[in-house]
């Protein structure tokens, strides 16, 4: 282990910091993973019970006749 130096991440000013081999797949590995998973939330299917409720309470009242059937009404 090299003592500490105090230059930050231990580039002197004026040189360039040299990436290591594993920095790249890290990073697009952590964008990608972000992009997987954003595409996933957004098509995931709704399975919330207020959503549930309310498909099951309106196929109540159309059962009922007080409810009209959106499928057979005319504009």
């Amino acid at each position: 282990m090299t003592p500490p130096t105090g230059w930050l991440f231990g580039v002197k000013p004026g040189q360039k910091y040299a990436k290591e081999g594993w920095e790249n797949i890290w990073y697009y590995g952590f964008i990608g993973s972000f992009l997987v998973a954003g595409v996933a939330y957004v098509f995931k299917p709704d399975t919330s019970i207020q959503t549930w409720a309310l498909e099951e309470a309106r196929r109540r009242l159309e059962a009922e006749g007080i409810l009209e059937d959106p499928a057979k009404v005319k504009k």
